[in-house]
């Protein structure tokens, strides 16, 4: 029979404890290196982000030449990468034609399934965005085999508190 002593995934503790909740990720890191400059084992700390929220950030207003310029610009990129590759199996004079016409094809067939995509919305997103998660709180769990040190060890730190907050 095996013994549950350890976890089975390395994001899991066993029998996780809160140790204190910070509003801030750099709060919660600093807590835990705090404790491994105390020779804390901290293999047994866990920092969790709770209370999820979506962040969009507008980045511009998206018109017809903004997406073909970006579809241009992306079948480019497309088109050198296959250019580049397709260059390798050919002699040296046509390379450069191969990689000539990769570009062009990249750019038509980019801006061609940009404007495609674009019209499809039917202007019911005109705008360009950049999106992220991030968490509101972060809470610092440890093990329960440690958690009376790592609480005690914790209260050592300056302007900590000598108490977790939930």
């Amino acid at each position: 029979m095996s013994s549950p002593s350890r976890p089975t995934s390395p994001l899991r503790l066993e029998w996780p404890q809160s140790l204190a909740v910070y509003d801030d990720y750099a709060a919660a890191q600093r807590a835990v290196d705090f404790l491994s400059d105390q020779h804390f084992p901290v293999q047994h700390c866990m920092i969790v982000g709770t209370d999820l929220k979506r962040i969009e950030r507008i980045t511009g207003r998206l018109t017809t030449g903004r997406v073909a310029m970006s579809g241009i610009a992306s079948g480019l990129w497309l088109g050198l990468l296959l250019g580049v590759l397709f260059s390798v199996f050919t002699d040296g004079e046509s390379a450069l034609a191969t990689i000539g016409s990769t570009l062009v094809l990249g750019a038509l067939f980019g801006m061609i399934f940009a404007l495609v995509g674009y019209a499809m919305t039917r202007g019911q997103r005109d705008f360009s965005s950049v999106t992220q998660v991030v968490a509101t709180r972060y809470e610092v769990l440890v093990e329960h085999k440690v958690a009376a040190q790592a609480r005690q060890t914790l209260s050592q730190l300056p302007g900590a508190l000598t108490e977790p907050f939930a």
